[in-house]
């Protein structure tokens, strides 16, 4: 870990006061990860709250059976709600977090939480919409399992992969969208060639390319 430049900072500008932007100067550290890092397992103690200055992190649940549910993304500026909570309650982590691609994080002291949630409008503030929006996702999550098709939801995260990537060409194995979605490989393979079939995308090995008609 490293100190954070007034860069870093100045990115939550827009969130919060000067008099919090200047502890999170001096009190935060900057963490760098690489694409496929996992910051955070389930069991784990929470050490510090993340947030992302660059990059995108990828939130899930891990079950019994060690099947993984993708629950929400965390991008720039943004922080992870269950680590919020987690944090409030001092529980342990009851998700993953991984890193999708090259990234920065402002690690803010757990012990902190309390006292800017008290201290300081705006960090409450942040705090209370993060998790909002989260178990919004979340609850968005629960109803494509519970009412959409394996299909609409293939669809549905392809687009989401683009979009967060910034790319039409996804760097995917059937597996990983299979365990992402919380289904198994031979659907997954299924429905991709019935897309391509459909000329919605072309499949390649290990890597498929979303097309306009997608």
């Amino acid at each position: 870990m490293i100190t954070p430049l007034p860069d870093d900072i100045n990115k939550f500008s827009d969130f919060f006061e000067p008099s919090l932007l200047a502890e999170l100067e001096t009190k935060s550290m900057l963490m760098q990860v690489k694409a496929g890092d996992t910051m955070l397992n389930p069991g784990q103690t929470i050490r510090a709250v993340p947030l992302v200055i660059s990059g995108v992190f990828k939130v899930s649940r891990i079950n019994e059976e060690g099947q993984e549910l993708l629950l929400y993304y965390v991008k720039e500026r943004e922080s992870c709600a269950m680590t919020f909570t987690c944090c409030m309650m001092a529980n342990a982590s009851v998700i993953r977090g991984t890193a999708e691609e090259d990234s920065e994080l402002l690690c803010v002291p757990v012990e902190l939480m309390d006292e800017w949630y008290v201290k300081y409008p705006s960090w409450k503030r942040y705090v209370m919409t993060t998790i909002l929006n989260r178990f919004t996702e979340i609850f968005k999550c629960m109803d494509d399992v519970a009412f959409n098709n394996t299909d609409k939801r293939l669809i549905k995260y392809l687009k989401e992969k683009s979009k967060i990537t910034g790319s039409s060409v996804l760097n995917l194995t059937h597996q990983e969208i299979a365990d992402e979605l919380g289904t198994n490989r031979v659907t997954v393979s299924r429905l991709l060639k019935k897309q391509e079939m459909d000329k919605k995308l072309l499949l390649y090995r290990n890597q498929i390319k979303l097309l306009r008609d997608m």
